[in-house]
């Protein structure tokens, strides 16, 4: 089964504090993983960040909000216990236990929403609405959006600039990567086609130890097994045994399975991996704002 949202882990956290021990986080994961019969693949699965999974970030940050309602304390680092609180919550017999239900305590909606929710006749508002995710899920979620909105923004400008602004778009873009040499160097060996696209051999490493055959076609439609064919092909007139084939559209199933039967390497990248690639390696596009995202450094508070 999926890795449940961060507030289904209210409840199963707190039923395995109910003994009123100290329990560090670590097993804390353990014990709600074999709770919930969750497959090591679930548990594996990484936040789009890649610095932490998705169930020790959902399980930390269920701990993170019952701890700020006053349902848990943390007794030393990592290590959680139950309060008188947090007993009381266990005395609703809830199915599920979300944010909202926090809300009736006045320090908990002072750090999940502060003064954005406000307060009437000294009761706390409760927000009109409350997301399933943790806080860095929302920022991951933010970004994915940003991102595609950016990706779609630049095939589009791709597909109506100019043929000679493509030809020099895909030699930064390769030069970018790692493969050229440099863009003088790429400039010259990949050249137009005469078909409003690019074509050429520049060099896979700054060495030249080895070659790559390169196509770019600004194609509308999807590129069929015939042309990945006519391409494979031409690898040997340049003595090439490797090539990239770059497309603004997209390739049918036949082309990529096509590249899969055959001995020749041959990457394909859709118009959808080229604006990826251009956001990647900086090519067309600039950074607005920066956030950096830190947690607290516990080490530093330790004292001897």
């Amino acid at each position: 089964m999926p890795v449940p949202d961060f507030q289904s882990f209210f409840m199963p956290v707190l039923n395995r504090m109910a003994d009123g021990g100290e329990h560090p986080t670590t097993e804390l994961r353990e014990s709600i993983a074999a709770d919930l019969k969750l497959s090591q693949e679930d548990i594996a699965e990484k936040l789009p960040s890649g610095a932490q999974t998705v169930f020790a970030n959902r399980v930390a940050w269920a701990c993170v909000y019952l701890m700020k309602a006053g349902a848990l304390e943390r007794p030393k680092r990592a290590v959680f216990r139950i309060t008188s609180r947090g007993r009381e919550l266990l005395g609703l017999n809830l199915a599920r236990l979300t944010v909202q239900h926090l809300y009736r305590y006045p320090e908990f909606l002072a750090f999940h929403k502060g003064q954005r929710a406000g307060t009437v006749a000294g009761h706390a508002q409760e927000p009109k609405e409350e997301r399933d995710q943790t806080p860095e899920e929302q920022l991951a979620d933010a970004y994915k959006v940003l991102r595609e909105s950016l990706a779609n923004d630049l095939l589009e400008t791709v597909k109506s600039a100019s043929p000679r602004f493509f030809e020099e778009l895909v030699v930064d873009l390769l030069v970018a990567m790692g493969y050229g040499g440099s863009v003088e160097d790429a400039g010259k060996a990949v050249g137009k086609s005469g078909d409003g696209g690019v074509d050429g051999i520049i060099k896979e490493d700054k060495l030249g130890l080895d070659v790559v055959y390169v196509q770019a076609k600004r194609w509308s439609d999807s590129v069929g097994r015939p042309v990945v064919q006519a391409f494979a092909g031409s690898l040997e007139g340049f003595r090439a045994r490797k090539g990239v084939l770059i497309t603004t559209s997209y390739f049918s199933r036949d082309a990529m399975e096509y590249v899969r039967m055959i001995e020749k390497r041959i990457v394909l990248i859709d118009g959808s991996q080229l604006a990826d690639l251009m956001i990647d390696h900086d090519i067309g596009v600039n950074t607005t704002h920066t956030y950096k995202i830190k947690r607290l450094d516990s080490d530093y508070f330790e004292e001897s």
